[in-house]
């Protein structure tokens, strides 16, 4: 909840309003897991308080560590999709996501989910092939970071994790909103980076209501090769998103990614790098190359570092900063399209 949000619960309670900001001070500063923790509330108001709201916090179900200390962590969520006729008691069927701890000498970076699976049905990513399986509440969303261990020492947040932001876009909006908000989070936009393949009037808006920085999925600059990998392409072109982007000042706070995985083959030649410097022509961003990690039944395959540094030379070198992403978490399947929860909710279903 907002600040505004948490005095209207305190007035419809009968409490001061100031009780509202002192609810935000328990909730983003010091993090509590219970009501009862607000201390200077009073012990009526806590009572009355607990009985129509709890802060919501839900711990990880399961950590999985990478021998390059990222951790993975399983959260269990709240999604908002309406239940099945299945659902016997009535109740929403538990579903989880994935969140990323990535460590990096003076930097901690979480990668966090906004859906549980994927609509995209992108062709190389694994939480694609999941399907759809619920939105996430704002509650879902920042639960990641509030329940996280490892909390304290964030110093970024990429929401690069299960599910597409603009397909969800009012939640992740609202994620960062709190997150950036000065009563709450009070981290600075340029902490917090949103991707999106591209999803016509979604992405106009997040660009018109956040300033945190934007990244871009690309993956191929060619229509019907981006078409082929990415069913999103049909609906919002390359071509489309790129010149939507360039109404927008990147050159300043705001940083302007774009994110491509080289298979081997596949996009990877001098005449893609070409494209690439064609298409991004005079817009100020930099381009993120990716590895790519095997998914099963995919029939794609990655490039090999020596076409890869390649690849970044020659876009370097035509006025397109570009940097190779380093890959991590790969053995915990932590790792740039290797998120998925599928197998979790399977097993859930049949206990």
């Amino acid at each position: 909840m907002t600040s505004a949000e948490l005095k209207d619960v305190a007035k419809s309670l009968g409490m001061p309003a100031f009780a509202g900001d002192q609810m935000a001070k328990w909730l983003y500063e010091r993090h509590v897991r219970s009501i009862d923790e607000m201390t200077n509330l009073s012990k009526a108001n806590r009572a009355k308080l607990a009985e129509a709201y709890e802060v919501g916090c839900m711990d990880p179900i399961d950590a999985q560590h990478s021998t390059d200390g990222t951790v993975k962590y399983l959260f269990p969520v709240r999604t908002t999709t309406p239940r099945r006729q299945s659902d016997a008691d009535g109740a929403r069927p538990t579903k989880f996501v994935e969140a990323v701890y990535i460590p990096d000498e003076d930097r901690a970076t979480l990668c966090v989910s906004c859906e549980v699976g994927c609509k995209m049905a992108c062709m190389f990513c694994q939480t694609g092939k999941q399907g759809f399986e619920g939105y996430l509440t704002p509650a879902d969303i920042l639960n990641q970071i509030y329940s996280l261990p490892e909390r304290d020492t964030l110093t970024n947040i990429v929401f690069m994790g299960q599910g597409e932001p603009m397909d969800n876009l009012d939640p992740v909006l609202r994620a960062t909103e709190i997150l950036t908000a000065p009563y709450a989070y009070a981290w600075s936009p340029k902490r917090i980076t949103v991707s999106s393949i591209g999803i016509k009037d979604k992405l106009q808006r997040f660009l018109d209501e956040s300033d945190c920085h934007v990244a871009i999925s690309l993956h191929s600059p060619i229509h019907e090769q981006r078409l082929e990998l990415m069913p999103g392409e049909k609906a919002m072109p390359i071509q489309e998103t790129v010149d939507l982007l360039r109404n927008y000042d990147f050159a300043h706070q705001r940083r302007l990614s774009f994110e491509y995985i080289l298979f081997g083959g596949v996009n990877d030649s001098q005449a893609h790098a070409r494209e690439i410097v064609r298409l991004l022509k005079g817009l100020f961003c930099r381009v993120n190359l990716i590895r790519f990690h095997q998914i099963p039944n995919v029939p794609l395959k990655g490039t090999d570092d020596k076409k890869m540094e390649a690849f970044r030379d020659y876009l370097t070198s035509h006025g397109v900063f570009t940097t190779i992403r380093a890959s991590r978490g790969e053995d915990i399947f932590a790792a740039c399209g290797l998120l998925s929860t599928a197998q979790k909710i399977k097993e859930e279903r049949h206990r």
